[in-house]
């Protein structure tokens, strides 16, 4: 078992590049199954999400060859299995984008039910309405998710509620399908964009990806043989301006879409920090107490919930009382226990909790509940007195590429220790 140690008390300085998005990515990988041909993927996160996936698509027959550690081709000419192992699909949430992905390639898949951070109750019916709209027979028994289709054939899906991941496991199934799928009350996030433009590449035509209504026209086939990058990490970039300002520092966050994070910028200028944007890359930097503010997580274009946690350990040193509203996630202030034994007064009541801010918070050993909440728990102990020890690092792995190193770089003291 791993641990992070951090010792406390650092500004942080300094420039760190942004990776990859982990979002985009887990989707996009899943994606290739619908290519015939080969697809050449840059920028990838060097993630355990990613690895597993590729892991995935190997026992499905994809060919698959590491170029470096951000770059991969894969070949799904001769898939040969539909079937996605439980042992595997259990280990992470995005593992459902393959029950699109293989419907629409194959009209059959069958795969395990996915597991990723508990956050409460993360239904997928939404996916499932989508499928059944499309032609396809859904069954769930027994911790597998079976899907069967004779034929898919276009039509006009409503998403009773704003989904990411249904909003793209429907786009990943209506790509090959007969005639015209049109989401209505689509999602907006980039990593949306990202997949659509993607499939664009490899002989899609999807159209309004980025807004509410995203229209598929089905085509016969995608030929692949083309190269695509992945968009920056927008989470991970969030993440870096939250430290910025809890830390008191002063960060430039290269490789990022500054379009992506104005919802952020616009909280950290309400909370005292400073932003400056220029092209690909933005400084933000924090040298007095942040001031207290409300917040309230949204689909994109507003404040997401990847980054509730993260805030919350600015807004736990805020001069002031702040209110966080969680409108995403049921369970997302797991969190908060943690950082109260770190000497924060945070209160917990549904989705709403209060943060009393205090002066200083004191290093402790704190365990992450989630992949965000445990980068939210790397910056609160930046900014702690003493030592902070952090354990079930596992969930950070999942979705951030070598964060102790890139913390490393702007000045944080942080070791990961092996027991």
């Amino acid at each position: 078992m791993e641990k992070l140690v951090v010792t406390g008390g650092t500004p942080l300085k300094g420039d760190v590049t942004i990776s990859g998005a982990k979002n985009a990515a887990v989707a996009i990988i899943p994606a290739t199954l619908l290519v015939n041909g080969v697809c050449t993927i840059e920028n990838l996160p060097n993630i355990s999400d990613v690895k597993l996936y590729v892991d995935i698509l190997k026992s499905l027959g994809a060919k698959v060859k590491w170029i470096n550690l951000h770059e991969v081709t894969i070949d799904t000419r001769e898939i040969t299995s539909h079937e996605a192992p439980l042992e595997i699909t259990s280990k992470f949430r995005a593992s459902y984008y393959l029950i699109g992905a293989l419907l629409g390639r194959l009209k059959k898949a069958k795969v395990g039910s996915p597991g990723g951070c508990n956050l409460g109750q993360r239904p997928i019916d939404q996916h499932i309405k989508g499928f059944e709209a499309l032609g396809a027979n859904i069954t769930v028994a027994n911790g597998n998710i079976t899907a069967e289709a004779d034929k898919l054939v276009g039509t006009n899906i409503y998403m009773d509620v704003v989904s990411v991941g249904a909003t793209i496991n429907v786009m990943l199934a209506s790509v090959l399908a007969e005639g015209t799928t049109i989401i209505d009350n689509a999602a907006k996030e980039p990593h949306i964009v990202d997949v659509a433009n993607f499939l664009n590449t490899m002989g899609a035509d999807i159209r309004g990806a980025g807004t509410d209504v995203i229209k598929i026209n089905g085509v016969q086939e995608l030929k692949g043989n083309a190269t695509y990058s992945v968009v920056p990490d927008q989470i991970e970039a969030g993440t870096f301006m939250m430290a910025a300002v809890a830390s008191r520092g002063d960060i430039t966050i290269r490789n990022c879409i500054t379009k992506h994070l104005e919802s952020i910028t616009a909280k950290v200028i309400e909370i005292g920090g400073h932003v400056v944007s220029n092209g690909d890359h933005l400084r933000v930097w924090c040298t007095d107490r942040p001031h207290k503010a409300n917040i309230k997580t949204l689909p994109y274009p507003g404040f997401p919930t990847d980054l509730q946690p993260q805030m919350g350990v600015v807004l736990s040193t805020a001069d002031g009382i702040s209110y966080i509203t969680e409108s995403i996630w049921e369970s997302r202030f797991q969190y908060t226990a943690e950082l109260n034994k770190m000497g924060a007064k945070i209160t917990p009541s549904g989705k709403q909790a209060v943060f009393e801010g205090v002066e200083k918070l004191q290093g402790a050993p704190v365990y992450a509940t989630d992949l965000r909440a445990g980068a939210a728990l790397i910056i609160a102990g930046i900014v702690a007195d003493g030592v902070t020890e952090i354990y079930n690092i596992n969930h950070i792995d999942r979705g951030y590429e070598n964060i102790e190193e890139k913390f490393k770089k702007l000045g944080a003291k942080i070791e990961r220790i092996e027991e």
